[in-house]
């Protein structure tokens, strides 16, 4: 800035030092120190600026993005020059602003200026900004075929193929591409990373090799394409290849291509190796981190997600969007809502709270945190909204199971226009009809959804509207959906339908589901423990224990793990986790006096506890004291003797509450003056 300032103040009114001036204030981005030479200019060059000065001076306010400006200097030259125009046209093309980059680029033409080869790409990546069906990238591409530069010009060629990538135009580019003389890496690296952006990663590959046959070098832009491509096609060993082949041309040193590893490991369920190669990195920046939140984010390891959000801050990463909301996505996993919170206080604070990820990231995890009111309010105050906002607020609904409001966001949805529903849509509206009782509206989506919105039936959609069937008792005709899905049933849709059998007592249809499971999964204890459930609340108990039966003979292969149930409580910034019949907590005590003193006032009120999913082989007597000993109840029992009254109880729970609880919590919330809020268990 000092030489700027020098150069800014030189009295004789050499073109040369003025042209360093300017250079000078571009470098130190200063657009103070460029004005203060462009007024030195004024006062030593008169009475008008020379071509010379023009030039730079449109160069200077074009670079500095201070397009007015920019375009006085050009309309104050007398005499413009095909190096003025270029300046102003790169400028704008740079920062953005297509439309006055092309009507300069037309208007020198209209003056009779010959654009140059540093013209056409700036032209290129303008119009790279235009409409699909614009037809101004092609006339571009004509004037530069008739002034002789394509295809034969490889730095025109290359930026007119990235023109037709961006605007869709693929059979042109490919057109182009096999015309090209001359393809060097850039060329490929045009191939390549547009495929990648279009969500074609096999294309990428494709075009990476095809650079290899042909004798050309990968550079780093080619390494990082090729990692992005293996990312997305899930082609792990061939990434892991080339991660070899990227230590030996020495490309391990650049922090961009490392990125690119630890997001393709991530990508790839291999967090342990992205973390390998994010500890080996000797530089790192703000993606690098962003990568490894992502990374574990993306492989369920929440807290080593979050873990790394806090690495970043500490190392003084300042939060960015990509940070923020990925760190956002592990509270909506950990149901961390005191954490939530805290990290949209940073977002308020660094100013990207409107940012629609970081916005739309927000709003699910309120959503998933039970928290639907703050959702609506971000979501209702967000500026502009697109298929991830609309889908996390439905989302937001379904968990709660508000059937209503899930179907008018959905319906606004349709009729704003904003943005068209995908698959996930569907499958939140049909999971809230599901968990609202809206039957009908829910399995006349699912009929109709390919007609109107043009999207085929997936599993997901098929475990929803079983679950949807089964849950209004329908389980016939939901095994007849099962039979006609035109693919295999996932054990979501299977365990669906065993969930249900169970809520009704179908056992000769649960049984089927059963065996289904068994096959798909036969490690999971949880179907096991599902099914003996099921003959027990039916009184069958031969069916679990008889030594022909396909259950006991299942259960018997092998010990099978089974998950245990646990609910947990934070209070304080402590959170306290609960186990079924857990004596281990420090106020035990204090939680059975008070649990003893609830259920008497809870018979008095009419409760009755249901134990026919309880052991089988105990008395009744046993089996009311067993209920009452579930984890939610010991959880939500700490939290009406530890917080404070009106403060909500969040209770989460790693499974399915069970129905006796569910009874409950509403006969507790009675007695002690609260209310279960929207249907999740959080007591306020």
């Amino acid at each position: 800035m000092r030489r700027a300032a020098a150069a800014a103040a030189v009295a004789p009114a050499d073109p040369q030092l003025l042209a360093a001036a300017f250079e000078s204030a571009i470098a130190s981005r200063s657009p103070r120190l460029g004005r203060a030479a462009h007024a030195r200019a004024l006062r030593l060059i008169a009475p008008a600026l020379s071509p010379f000065i023009c030039a730079h001076l449109v160069n200077l306010y074009s670079k500095l993005d201070l397009p007015a400006a920019a375009a006085a200097a050009l309309a104050s030259d007398p005499h413009p020059t095909v190096v003025s125009y270029t300046a102003f046209i790169s400028g704008a093309a740079q920062h953005g602003r297509p439309l006055p980059a092309l009507s300069a680029f037309a208007g020198m033409l209209r003056l009779g200026l010959r654009p140059n080869d540093f013209t056409f790409p700036s032209a290129f990546k303008a119009a790279a900004s235009a409409p699909p069906r614009s037809t101004i990238g092609p006339q571009i591409h004509s004037l530069a075929i008739r002034f002789g530069y394509l295809p034969v010009d490889p730095f025109v060629s290359c930026a007119a193929l990235d023109m037709y990538f961006k605007t869709g135009r693929l059979k042109l580019a490919r057109h182009l591409f096999g015309e090209m003389p001359n393809r060097n890496v850039v060329a490929w690296n045009a191939v390549m990373t547009n495929a990648v952006l279009d969500g074609r990663p096999l294309e990428t590959i494709e075009a990476y090799f095809g650079l290899r046959e042909a004798g050309g070098l990968p550079n780093v832009v080619s390494a990082c394409a090729f990692f992005n491509a293996c990312a997305g096609a899930m082609y792990l060993s061939l990434g892991e290849q080339f991660h070899g082949f990227v230590v030996k041309c020495g490309f391990e040193m650049d922090v961009s291509v490392l990125n690119s590893m630890v997001d393709f490991y991530g990508k790839c369920r291999c967090a342990g190796k992205a973390r390998a190669v994010f500890d080996g990195m000797g530089v790192r920046n703000s993606v690098s981190w962003c990568s490894m939140v992502a990374a574990y984010a993306q492989n369920g390891a929440e807290e080593e997600a979050f873990a790394a959000y806090l690495g970043a801050r500490r190392s003084g990463e300042e939060p960015t969007d990509f940070m923020v909301s990925s760190a956002l996505t592990t509270c909506a996993g950990l149901l961390g809502l005191h954490l939530g919170r805290a990290l949209h206080a940073v977002a308020v604070r660094s100013c990207i709270d409107a940012n629609i990820f970081v916005a739309s990231a927000l709003v699910d995890m309120y959503g998933k945190c039970g928290c639907v009111e703050d959702a609506e309010q971000i979501f209702y105050e967000t500026p502009q909204r697109n298929l991830v906002t609309w889908n996390a607020m439905i989302g937001g609904y379904a968990h709660i199971g508000d059937a209503q409001n899930a179907l008018l966001v959905f319906d606004d949805m349709i009729r704003s226009g904003e943005t068209a529903p995908n698959y996930i849509t569907l499958v939140n509206v049909i999971t809230s009809c599901s968990r609202g009782g809206l039957t009908k509206d829910g399995y006349e989506l699912f009929e109709t959804m390919r007609e109107r919105f043009g999207i085929e039936p997936r599993t997901e959609h098929y475990a929803c509207v079983v679950d949807l069937l089964g849950r209004a008792g329908m389980e016939e005709q939901a095994y007849e959906v099962i039979q006609g899905m035109p693919m295999r049933p996932s054990i979501s849709v299977w365990g669906a339908l065993l969930g249900a059998c169970k809520m009704h007592g179908k056992t000769e249809l649960g049984r089927i589901a059963a065996e289904k499971l068994f096959e798909l999964d036969p490690q999971d204890s949880g179907n096991h423990v599902l099914l003996s459930n099921m003959f027990a609340s039916a009184g069958r108990f031969q069916a679990i224990s008889g030594p022909n039966t396909d259950t006991h003979t299942q259960t018997n292969k092998k010990p099978l793990p089974k998950d245990p149930g646990c609910s947990w409580v934070t209070w304080k910034n402590v959170v306290h986790v609960f186990r079924a019949k857990d004596t281990k907590h420090e106020m035990y005590n204090e939680i059975q006096a008070l649990l003893s003193k609830l259920r008497k006032q809870m018979q008095a009120a009419g409760y009755m506890p249901d134990t026919q999913y309880s052991l089988y082989d105990l008395e009744e007597e046993e089996k009311e004291s067993e209920v009452f000993q579930h984890s939610e109840k010991l959880a939500l029992a700490f939290g009406l003797i530890c917080i404070p009254p009106g403060v909500p109880i969040r209770i989460m729970k790693n499974l399915r509450i069970c129905v006796d609880c569910h009874r409950a919590f509403k006969f507790i919330s009675g007695i002690v003056g609260c209310g279960i809020k929207h249907g999740t268990y959080v007591l306020a």
